[in-house]
């Protein structure tokens, strides 16, 4: 974070603390650090993408794929996933290679823990799986492949309740050719099955997510579901392609009152909010000093659950994955690096046509090496 910078997103935590909703118990906040105060990037010794974090009481679980397996590790904090062993808790049998991007959920309807994660032949059949346990850790059985609506190539889904309603959300195509990923967003009739059609709620469509030169596809990636203190759902999401350094994450959040099915009811940032290509960022936000391409984050959430979200006023911890700007940027570059985020109030996303107004003013996010 640029020094000119410090010194004053040192003081909003002070200063928002008093606006956002009554907070959770002091421990299921667990700040990064000590409220107001951020910690410096680090770099884990995880070198992957896509990571997936949760807290569950005072372990910190994690899950990741090299390919083909999904592995766990477990650690007393979010640093300490990067020196904790791994271990093996699903491997993928010969018919289903290209095993990405796991995401570990807990429901709080069933108490159980779901690993949600993409696998085919790495082409238009990939589809979204699921397995599930009743340990953050152990104990995964055979995944089923969830019948999303259209069957259509589906990647990086995540579960989630919002307003006593189960919502998936993921990453697909429009058709069964590629050329545009969108973002999706369904009801679900339990933590394996969704319920009636998928949703548009994002498309590629602004230049900040059109910045790779001659890419083969626009791309909106890796939702993540987030609730901010005024109660309003976000879908903070990875933009451009993971194979270019523009890779960054943007942010949808929904109206006061909206209908998450309502495409017109999503407002998105007006550029990048964590990046680090300088000319995509949104107004007043600033690129990464350390990485290039930071995206695919994980919220740290108890639970994974939104319901958790924590209040205005302090930083919390994130995973993502980058690469570090001492090395080329690529895919086997990549490695998982812990942050932390906070809230931003009075923050204004706007597009240029739609049905409705066209401004919305609400709670946003900064993002911190």
């Amino acid at each position: 974070m640029p020094k000119t910078n410090m010194a004053l997103s040192l003081l909003v935590p002070l200063i928002l603390a008093g606006c956002g909703m009554p907070g959770l118990p002091a421990s299921d906040r667990v700040p990064l650090s000590a409220p107001g105060q951020l910690t410096a990037q680090a770099q884990t010794s995880i070198h992957n993408a896509d990571p997936s974090v949760i807290r569950v009481g005072s372990t910190y679980y994690s899950v990741e794929s090299d390919g083909n397996n999904i592995y766990s590790r477990a650690a007393t904090s979010v640093d300490g996933l990067g020196a904790s062993a791994r271990s093996l808790i699903w491997s993928a049998p010969r018919n289903m290679p290209n095993v990405w991007a796991p995401e570990l959920v807990r429901d709080p309807g069933t108490g159980r823990f779901y690993v949600y994660f993409a696998s085919g032949d790495g082409g238009a059949g990939q589809r979204m799986y699921v397995s599930e346990s009743a340990n953050p850790g152990t104990g995964f059985g055979a995944p089923l492949q969830m019948a999303l609506p259209d069957n259509r190539w589906a990647i990086d889904g995540t579960a989630f309740f919002f307003n006593n309603t189960r919502w998936f959300v993921w990453s697909g195509w429009a058709g069964t050719t590629n050329g545009e990923q969108n973002l999706y967003i369904a009801r679900m009739s339990s933590p394996t099955a969704t319920t009636g059609a998928r949703f548009i709620i994002s498309q590629p469509r602004e230049g900040w997510e059109q910045a790779d030169p001659n890419p083969p596809t626009r791309v909106d990636e890796g939702p993540e579901a987030i609730i901010d203190p005024a109660g309003q759902l976000h879908i903070v999401y990875s933009a451009n392609g993971s194979w270019a350094a523009n890779y960054c994450l943007g942010d949808l959040r929904l109206s006061a009152g909206g209908d998450p099915t309502n495409v017109w009811a999503w407002y998105k940032s007006n550029g990048c909010l964590f990046g680090s290509n300088r000319s995509l960022m949104m107004a007043g936000w600033d690129p990464t000093i350390n990485v290039n391409g930071p995206g695919h984050h994980s919220f740290v959430l108890l639970n994974g659950d939104p319901g958790t979200s924590p209040p205005a006023g302090s930083s919390f911890p994130l995973m993502y994955h980058a690469v570090p700007k001492s090395l080329s940027y690529s895919w086997g570059n990549r490695s998982w690096y812990s942050g932390s985020f906070m809230w931003w109030g009075n923050t204004t996303y706007s597009r240029s046509c739609c049905s409705g107004p066209n401004t919305n003013t609400g709670w946003s996010l900064k993002f911190f090496e």
